[in-house]
């Protein structure tokens, strides 16, 4: 058995990132994972930490400690409790823990208590791990009733002395838990004077929600009041109440009897904890905000004081790589980004939680949309499909709009340089990661070894995008970061590079075949193969003294002769077939394919091998395990996408090796320059980026095709680049600038001598 593993925790800490509480996050050190599930609510973690005890997690949000529990137990119980005259029925919503009910139960008074929560999973593993807290639970004084809140108080109506709501953050199916109607529920279900008491968030994050909050309860009930507490382990360190009363002139502030046994609470703490700090109360009560203005806003004041011209970006795309492009052009204050795509959704979705972003729907193929959004900009990032740029960039000509993709330009793109040039635009091209930081690195060695007097023999530059090795485990050592059909077809391409000065030309359905082991590192087992023509970058990097040209993809060793077979196999097919339909299995597929007798595992098997000619058993069997895993022999019935075997794969294949959660990706990219120098000597220069996505943030691939092409778009917003026309980042001139703020970035690659 695997050991337990969960994403919120990496390298031994747990951590706690929420949109809650944007830009911190609380960690602990995690001596071992107790306990992972996933109920029917909600993500389920149990940690034993170092200094905390056992914590209690939903989805990725602390809910107790056994070291500080105590501290919101207590509070939430007997603010509400200790100011009630005479508390004899108590409800808990929530609360699965049992810490609440605890406290309750220390009120002589009380002689019933019901907790409702809608999840048991949380009460079965609170009695597991948390005793403690829960074991009063069992108590004859309580009932434990599972199922929904709200529900539960429309059937109970001026039952309770107290309710007490101990909800999880605003966030999903919570949220419900802090608007109107709720409070109007738990109004209603209290007896004549009953209290209420619910969790109402940190005053250090949350003052807007809180004044919501009390705006909207006093509306309901005679009396409500913000309280807090203090408790390490919760956002900022503190926890707020709000408490109501229906009686009117009830002081919830004053406790009317003294609660004993207790950590945290106490007479004194109960009065002090509706004492606000004054930034609270001037928001509260006056509507003022005296917090300290910094950072982005105070940036924002000033750039609206100095009155500093807006810029306009449009964002066409919303793949794998938009966001952090996004990210980082929405820093500049002065800069208002559009994302379009195709779907409103999708480019909402990318533009939620930007600053000065919003996302619309557009259609690249209806020309006068198009060119509308284009003029309605000072510059356009096109992240779509390369075929396209060439409309953007004509719909930017026309507009005078600056254009910047991440692509290699295409013939279409390059006929567009004169009118580029007389419209006065600039459109910068290959700013990601390759085509991009690749090269950057490429010139800037290339202009060293140059001003030193040196030559540039061999040239040799491989990137690929990969599975981080511990996500590596399928049989083509491979997932998909980005398109799934873009990847396949790349492997189509024909290429040509130059090798001791003699030019190698290779057809796609070849290009497996010249797949060879490349080393990197001993920690990776690398292969590689040429990727389109490196030949023009002999003149394009000003290098012709390079008698070796290649610039590669790189791939773990088995996908090459992987790929090989599929292709072998017709799996790369592109065309249409009449045959493809719905109702077919994956074996009668395979039969139609290959052309086999009939759809029987044993005859598919055969004719692979057959039309594959494995060059030993083992080969034959690795590959005939990989199709079984695929599911190529299996009686399970087709999906068929766009009537063709290609698409149909990589619907199959997107569902099988996409990341899962917790997973992350790699980029490899590495430039080996073969010099000589003026005295006859020779070295070999290495310039290597290895760069890991992060499970919780972005992928490798998106921050390094997203930043370089964000950075390339503020520096041409900047003005830092003047001359009009279709550009590439092959000079000195262009590529400085970039690299400068990639290096600051954290994505600079590692140059040494072998």
């Amino acid at each position: 058995m695997s050991p337990l593993a969960h994403p919120s925790i990496q390298d031994g800490w747990f951590r706690e990132i929420s949109s809650q509480w944007p830009g911190q996050a609380m960690t602990l050190k995690v001596n071992k994972i107790l306990h992972i599930e996933k109920s029917l609510y909600q993500d389920v973690l149990v940690f034993e930490s170092e200094t905390y005890g056992n914590v209690l997690v939903l989805d990725g949000v602390i809910q107790c400690t056994e070291r500080d529990e105590f501290s919101y137990q207590e509070m939430i119980a007997h603010l509400p409790l200790a100011s009630h005259p005479n508390p004899k029925k108590v409800l808990v919503i929530g609360g699965g823990d049992g810490g609440v009910v605890r406290e309750v139960l220390k009120h002589d008074t009380v002689e019933q208590v019901v907790l409702c929560d809608i999840d048991e999973a949380v009460i079965r593993v609170s009695k597991r791990y948390l005793p403690h807290m829960s074991a009063l639970l069992d108590s004859p004084r309580v009932k434990v009733f599972v199922g929904d809140g709200f529900k539960f108080l429309a059937e109970n109506e001026a039952t309770y002395d107290v309710i007490i709501t101990d909800s999880s953050d605003p966030v999903g199916p919570a949220e419900a838990l802090f608007q109107k109607p709720y409070f109007k529920l738990l109004h209603d279900a209290l007896t004549p004077g009953g209290h209420i008491s619910t969790q109402a968030e940190s005053q250090w994050l949350h003052i807007p929600l809180i004044d919501n909050l009390l705006k909207s309860t006093r509306e309901i009930f005679a009396v409500s009041q913000y309280a807090f507490t203090t408790i390490p382990t919760y956002p900022s360190g503190q926890i707020g109440f709000l408490v109501c009363s229906k009686e009117q002139g009830r002081v919830l502030s004053v406790p009317t009897r003294k609660v004993t046994n207790t950590r945290y609470y106490n007479e004194d703490v109960h009065r002090a904890a509706f004492v606000l700090p004054q930034f609270v109360k001037s928001f509260l009560e006056e509507g003022k905000n005296i917090l300290p203005v910094f950072g982005r806003a105070a940036a924002a004041a000033q750039v609206a004081a100095e009155g500093k011209k807006i810029r306009k970006v449009l964002l066409l795309g919303s793949g794998f790589v938009a966001r952090p492009c996004a990210e980082y052009v929405v820093r500049d204050l002065s800069n208002e980004l559009t994302i379009a795509c195709r779907t409103l959704q999708s480019a909402q979705a990318l533009a939620e939680g930007l600053p000065n972003a919003q996302g619309i729907s557009l259609d690249v193929n209806n020309t006068n949309d198009l060119e509308a959004q284009v003029a309605a900009h000072d510059l356009v990032i096109s992240l779509i499909p390369y075929t396209y740029h060439a409309a953007v960039i004509k719909a930017a000509i026309k507009a005078k709009v600056h254009v910047v993709t991440t692509s290699y330009v295409s013939p279409a793109m390059r006929e567009l340089d004169e009118e580029a040039k007389r419209a006065g635009i600039i459109v910068m091209n290959e700013i990601g990661l390759d085509p991009g930081i690749d090269h950057l690195y490429a010139i800037k060695t290339i202009d060293e070894v140059h001003a030193k007097g040196g030559k540039i023999k061999q040239f040799l530059s491989y990137c690929g995008g990969l599975p981080a090795p511990e996500c590596s485990g399928n049989p083509l050592g491979y997932k998909f970061s980005w398109s799934s059909r873009g990847v396949l077809l790349a492997l189509l391409n024909s290429a040509a590079y130059l090798s001791n000065g003699k030019q190698l030309d290779i057809s796609g359905n070849e290009l497996m075949g010249y797949a060879k082991p490349y080393f990197i590192s001993p920690a990776f087992a690398f292969v590689a193969y040429p990727n389109r023509n490196s030949v023009p970058f002999r003149e394009w990097y000003n290098i012709p003294e390079a008698e070796t040209v290649v610039r590669g993809t790189l791939r773990y060793q088995g996908f090459p002769e992987f790929i090989k077979a599929l292709v072998e196999l017709g799996w790369l097919d592109a065309s249409e077939k009449d045959w493809l339909k719905e109702g077919l299995t994956w074996a009668q597929v395979m039969q139609q394919a290959i052309g086999a007798n009939d759809a029987a595992e044993s005859t598919l098997v055969a004719h692979v091998k057959s039309v594959c000619k494995f060059p030993n058993d083992a080969e034959a069997t690795r590959i005939i395990s990989g199709l079984r895993w695929i599911g190529l022999f299996s009686s399970e019935t087709v999906k068929p996408r766009a009537g063709n075997l290609l698409d149909t794969l990589c619907a199959q294949l997107e569902t099988l090796m996409k990341y899962e959660q917790g997973e992350r990706d790699l980029v490899m990219l590495q430039h080996k320059f073969v010099v000589e120098w003026a005295d006859g000597s020779e070295q070999t220069l290495t310039s290597t980026l290895e760069q890991y996505g992060s499970p919780s943030g972005h992928s490798a691939m998106a921050l390094t095709v997203g930043v370089p092409c964000g950075i390339a778009t503020q520096l041409v917003l900047d003005g830092v680049f003047k001359t009009p026309g279709v550009h590439v980042p092959y000079t000195k001139e262009i590529c400085d600038p970039i690299r400068e703020l990639l290096e600051s970035e954290g994505l600079g690659l590692i140059e040494r001598v072998l």
